[in-house]
């Protein structure tokens, strides 16, 4: 079935409505939808609603059938994954893929190692696209809840915030690691933050300030993993395990 997203102030007893232009558009030139048509709909604190359409003209008006609404009582492995930045337009592509693998939070890094260097107005263009790619991402693969993409930070600010999490892992390239299997064997964390350092690592001065700070450092194995695959690799591994 169709699916579209909503905000939750859309939704008003058993109507929703849908503003959006993109979505409008998709839904009546793409999809060539029309009035009567089923579709499902989801807000941002992960809501799922069937609705029939029951009006299409500048806006979409919805009728609510049913609703499956997220319990708040259930405690849910939650996975925030701070990425450095890599060339061209690989962040495109790590956004969409670690929506798809369920990771809440991205955090689009900046380490010393990093190429990429953005001015601010750079930085919210690309902050837009990397939350509209999660979004399409969110829908494509009928998540309900969509991740929050964050504006671009250094490493020391995520560090200074890692008290939240009550577990943190740093991926190495080198000194003492550990293997993931074995950290998640033994931790019950509900909360986890993985670190993703640049081409080229993070520097030593990095890694012991992360140290300092609670993460430990782990090894992805023998081969060197490019930024990309090294964070589609960590939230594949980690949403696996959770789910075995």
């Amino acid at each position: 079935m169709h699916r579209f997203h909503c905000s939750f102030r859309s939704i008003s007893a058993n109507k929703i409505t849908i503003l959006d232009k993109e979505q409008i558009h998709h839904l009546k030139n793409v999809l060539r939808l029309t009035l009567g048509d089923t579709v499902v709909v989801f807000d941002e604190e992960g809501n799922e609603y069937n609705c029939i359409i029951e009006k299409i003209s500048d806006k979409v008006t919805l009728q609510i059938k049913e609703k499956h609404l997220l319990s708040k009582n259930k405690q849910q492995l939650r996975i925030t994954v701070a990425c450095a930045m890599p060339k061209k337009a690989k962040m495109d592509e790590i956004v969409d893929k670690l929506t798809q693998l369920g990771v809440d939070e991205i955090i689009p890094l900046e380490t010393k190692r990093v190429i990429v260097k953005l001015d601010d107005k750079a930085k919210e263009i690309r902050l837009t696209r990397w939350q509209k790619i999660a979004l399409n991402a969110s829908r494509q693969s009928q998540r309900n809840q969509i991740p929050a993409v964050s504006p671009i930070k250094d490493i020391k600010e995520v560090l200074s915030k890692s008290e939240d999490f009550d577990l943190k892992l740093i991926p190495a390239l080198l000194g003492k690691r550990r293997t993931l299997r074995e950290i998640l064997e033994k931790s019950k964390a509900k909360n986890i933050l993985v670190l993703i350092g640049p081409e080229g690592d993070f520097t030593a001065e990095e890694i012991e300030s992360a140290i300092k700070a609670g993460c430990i450092p782990v090894s992805l194995g023998e081969l060197v993993l490019r930024v990309d695959t090294a964070a589609i690799a960590v939230a594949s591994f980690i949403r696996l395990y959770a789910n075995s």
